[in-house]
This record gives structure tokens, C-alpha cells and sequence, in this order.
């Protein structure tokens, strides 16, 4: 949703309305852009008649550039998963190397003779390559507590692939057998309304089935009992804690019937961006990358590709640095002027300005909003 409550924005209402819901509303939109419509026919009827020509002209271009969009979307999506299915013997010979099903080729398999088996045996493949891979990636680095370290340490693989009834896609994680959790893969689903700019409807994650006293989402408090209670037992209690085992329990849209407010509504939509962009960050840098996030070359990447918008904070930053001085040599001539007149006039000193720092923002200044629902 908007930061500016004024605007009006299709993703903020169709992330919380159902299927007939929008039905109505698109209904409702064709009614009022016809009407619409029908006001702008009288721009062109203002319109001299060889200027109307060359406008009718010029929407029957933009329809042939429509019907050539159309066709180059669904080109794409057909190239996209031509290309896919190249992919997979990849990502099959990375899942042999990193889990040690095979060894890569030109690394021996002979042991050291001071090495002894066991230590070998933990050497097995690449130890620990999801958990670092993701670690390096900074949007996925603060949604991974140190809790889940140790859970994510299994996490043998992770795939995704696009689905179609309704339009989407969807994540699974590949565990091994852990003393954390009963499942053996994961799965998080996100269903989109759109096809050609799809827009975020809603995700879903599996239920994961914890070892009794192994839930990361969740912290065990135990407090004592009050002097004099009967009961002498501690009093224990769960509360919810962040972990990235969160993304699998997804914000949920609220039914047609519940009612909602707009900073709720706000607070949903701002969930559900940071949920999608969780998602698809996996999806299109983690998957296809993953050896590039685990040594860290593809952080490296990614800064150079916000160099220009740094150097811009850089130019901002030496702005306010010169504005700052500025105002500091101001007091100071201030400062000196005073004690000239203090010293003419032989007063009591008042008391000195306090030097001026850096402008804090102003209530009308917003933070960055978070990236749209939207696929790229």
C-alpha cells in the first residue's frame, strides 16, 4: 500500500479481496473506464479533423504495439521454460557434489595418512553450502537467527519451479533427517492474479511438525510463582520469535466478511512485499547462484550494482558536511561578535549558542517503501 493514503493503488486491493470480490471490482472499473471514456471522446472532438486523424492513427499503432507485447510475453514464458528444463542436469550435478553423492572430478579421494576416517568423513561433499550461501545474501542474512543455524545446517538442496492453475510459483527445501523438525522438505507457495505483471494474491507455507522442544518460532518463558501462591510450580508460557522458519507460516489475507482497517491493511500489504521479496530472492539469486553466494563473489555483484546510488548519499552526505561548517563558522562569527559587544558594554556573559548539528528529517520525510509484489 501506498505511503501517500491519497493515492490509488489496484495491488493494495487486490492483495485482500477473494476471487468474486474482484470479479465485481474489475466489473466495476469497465463501467467507470467506459464512462471515462466517454469524457475523453471530447478531447478529440475539440480536436481539429486532420489532428483527430493523426491521433486515430496513433492509437491504431499502439494497438499493433499491444498485440506484439502480448505475443512476446508468451514467447518469453515459453523460453523461460525451455531454458529451465537445461538448467536441471546442473543443478542435479551441484546437489551430487555438494551433498557427496559423487565426488567432483580432479579432487582424490585418497586420505592423508595423518587424517583419520571420521574426520574425513565430515569433509563430505561441502559442509554447511545453503546455510553460508544464504548467510551472504543480505536480505536472507536477517531473517536467519542464530537458533536456526543449526536447522539450517541439514538443508541439503532447494528448488523452485512455476506453476499453473492458478499462475505462480513454487519453493521446496530439501532436508535431511534433523533432530529439529519431522519434515523432510518445505515447501512455500505464492499464487499470483496477473499473468503478464503478476501481482501477489497470497502464500503458502507448510506446516512444519517440530520435535517437541525444538520449535524455533517460538521461545519457552518460565517465571516464578508470586510469594504466597498456592501453586509453587513455575509458570511457563510461549511467545513468538523471529526466525526464518517464519517465511513458512506466510501473513494470511483476511476473509470477505472481516473487517479490516487501513493500517492494518497497510501492515498486511507491507508483510506481504517483504514476504514475496524473501521469495523471490531465493528464486533469482540464491537457486541459480548458490556457489557465487557461498564464496561471497556474488555480494560483491550485487554492491557494484548500487555504486551509483552511493556515490549519489556520498554527493548528499558532502552537502551537508559543507552546510554544517557553514552554519559553524555562522556562530562563530555570532559567537565572536558577541563577546566584542560583551566586552564593550562590560556585561554579564549569556549563555552560548549550542553548535548546530546535522538536520534531522522532518515528519514528512519517508523511509524507502518496500519493493512491490510484483514478479520482474
Amino acid at each position: 500500500m501506498s505511503n501517500d493514503k491519497g493515492n490509488f493503488n489496484m495491488s493494495d486491493l487486490s492483495s485482500v479481496l477473494n476471487e468474486e470480490d474482484r470479479a465485481g471490482l474489475v466489473n466495476a472499473l469497465k463501467d467507470k473506464i467506459q464512462s471515462l471514456a466517454g469524457q475523453h471522446s471530447d478531447i478529440l472532438e475539440n480536436l481539429s479533423p486532420k489532428v483527430r486523424k493523426r491521433v486515430e492513427v496513433l492509437r491504431e499503432i499502439q494497438s499493433q504495439h499491444d498485440e506484439l507485447e502480448a505475443k512476446f510475453f508468451e514467447e518469453r514464458a515459453a523460453l523461460e521454460a525451455k531454458y529451465q528444463k537445461f538448467y536441471q542436469p546442473l543443478y542435479t550435478k551441484r546437489y551430487e557434489i555438494v551433498n557427496g553423492v559423487v565426488e567432483a572430478e580432479g579432487v582424490t579421494n585418497e586420505a592423508a595418512a595423518d587424517q583419520q576416517e571420521d574426520k574425513a568423513a565430515e569433509e563430505k561433499g561441502v559442509p554447511e553450502f545453503w546455510l553460508n550461501a544464504m548467510k551472504n545474501n543480505e536480505v536472507l542474512a536477517e531473517e536467519i537467527s542464530e537458533r536456526d543455524e543449526g536447522a539450517l545446517k541439514y538443508l541439503r538442496d532447494i528448488k523452485w519451479y512455476r506453476i499453473d492453475n492458478p499462475k505462480g510459483f513454487k519453493l521446496e527445501f530439501f532436508f535431511d533427517t534433523n533432530p529439529y523438525f519431522k519434515n523432510s522438505v518445505l515447501t512455500k507457495t505464492y499464487h499470483m492474479i496477473d499473468e503478464d505483471e503478476p501481482i501477489l494474491e497470497k502464500a503458502i507455507g507448510t506446516e512444519i511438525e517440530w520435535h517437541p522442544g525444538k520449535c524455533l518460532t517460538q521461545k519457552l518463558l518460565k517465571k516464578k510463582p508470586k510469594k504466597g501462591s498456592k501453586n509453587a510450580k513455575p509458570i511457563t508460557k510461549t511467545e513468538n520469535c523471529e526466525s526464518f522458519f517464519n517465511f513458512f507460516n506466510p501473513p494470511q489475507v483476511p476473509e470477505e466478511d472481516e473487517d479490516i482497517d487501513e493500517d492494518a491493511a497497510e501492515e498486511l500489504q507491507n508483510q506481504m512485499e517483504q514476504d514475496y521479496d524473501i521469495g523471490s530472492t531465493i528464486r533469482d539469486k540464491i537457486i541459480p547462484h548458490a556457489v557465487s553466494w557461498f564464496t561471497g563473489e556474488a555480494v560483491q555483484g550485487d554492491e557494484f550494482g548500487e555504486l551509483e546510488d552511493d556515490d549519489d548519499e556520498d554527493e548528499d552526505v558532502d552537502e551537508d558536511e559543507e552546510e554544517e561548517e557553514d552554519e559553524d563558522d555562522e556562530e562563530d562569527d555570532d559567537e565572536d561578535d558577541e563577546d566584542e559587544d560583551e566586552s564593550k558594554a562590560k556585561k554579564k556573559p549569556s549563555a552560548g549558542h549550542k553548535k548546530g548539528g546535522r538536520p534531522q528529517l522532518g515528519d514528512g520525510q519517508q523511509g524507502e517503501r518496500p519493493p512491490e509484489c510484483k514478479q520482474q
